[in-house]
């Protein structure tokens, strides 16, 4: 399982992560991982989870996987090719790409079952409660209006990160807890270990900086 406190960094669709660009920000996050003994990970779209897993031993993330077995299902993401393409886990949930509770259960079962990490965001304490009765490794609450903005929820809504806490290790003490939305610099990954968090879930804050490596190592510096 991915150690922690972590920085898992998820690249969407930006043209600055899409291709070679993904493996360049894998490759940076390696190396600045090694050098600071910070535990780190990237999140990829499907298409370049086999190009960054190749080349690169951080753990590699897809960024969704469908409720599905193998057969008729065109279009959706099997769970058994995140794995095969060298995925490690699988973001579930995220703001951007939602699935209803029952999905969720459906798409842990599956990743439990073919040994995938799984990191399930989530929008607020009740639902951060309510899916770590599903025991995923790792839980990110993410305030979406928050997510991609210049306020970082540490700041904006420092509450909803020690609440999710709180009520999740209530609940189950295995489930590791990171937050996101807004997290851009040390400060805030700081202020989130403090908060209670086993880390930190950003996206834009790395992948659109002009220095992507200041930006990371900054955040490293964080951690430590």
């Amino acid at each position: 399982m991915l150690k922690t406190p972590a920085i898992v960094l998820n690249v969407k669709t930006y043209t600055e992560s899409t291709g070679v660009n993904a493996l360049e920000l894998a490759r940076l996050m390696e190396k600045i991982g090694k050098e600071t003994s910070v535990s780190m990970a990237i999140a990829v779209q499907a298409c370049d989870i086999a190009r960054c897993a190749e080349e690169v031993d951080i753990p590699v993330y897809a960024q969704h996987i469908d409720p599905i077995k193998p057969g008729s299902s065109t279009g959706w993401t099997l769970p058994e090719a995140v794995k095969a393409a060298g995925a490690v886990g699988t973001l579930i949930n995220h703001s951007e790409h939602r699935l209803i509770l029952a999905d969720i259960d459906t798409c842990l079962l599956r990743a439990k079952d073919l040994g995938l990490e799984t990191l399930v965001c989530t929008n607020n304490v009740a639902t951060s409660k309510a899916v770590s009765t599903f025991t995923p490794s790792m839980i990110a609450v993410e305030p979406p209006e928050l997510i991609g903005g210049d306020i970082s929820v540490t700041a904006a809504d420092p509450g909803i990160v020690s609440n999710t806490v709180q009520a999740v290790r209530s609940m189950n003490k295995t489930v590791k807890i990171l937050c996101g939305a807004g997290v851009k610099n040390g400060r805030d990954v700081a202020k989130a270990i403090e908060l209670g968090a086993d880390g930190v879930l950003l996206a834009s804050g790395v992948v659109k900086a002009k220095n992507k490596e200041e930006v990371l190592r900054d955040l490293a510096a964080g951690v430590q």
